[in-house]
């Protein structure tokens, strides 16, 4: 199973990840962080293919993607 790890802390919500994924699988979550900022959230993670186009574009690094991690 892949997986995908946001580290809420360091996101600032910019949006880019979610563009990125052509799954629609991440959203702006509806807690803020500890800068003030809604992070982004992962909406169905068994859909994920492991792409990892929302880690390469997040400006942060506040996105990992693990691939077949069990």
């Amino acid at each position: 199973m892949n997986r995908v790890a946001i580290d809420q802390d360091r996101c600032k919500a910019c949006r880019l990840c979610i563009g990125a994924c052509r799954f629609e699988l991440l959203a702006l979550g509806k807690d803020l962080n500890a800068k003030g900022y809604h992070p982004v959230e992962v909406l169905d993670a068994s859909k994920c293919v492991a792409c990892a186009q929302c880690a390469t574009l997040c400006p942060e690094g506040a996105i990992a993607v693990y691939r077949g991690v069990k």
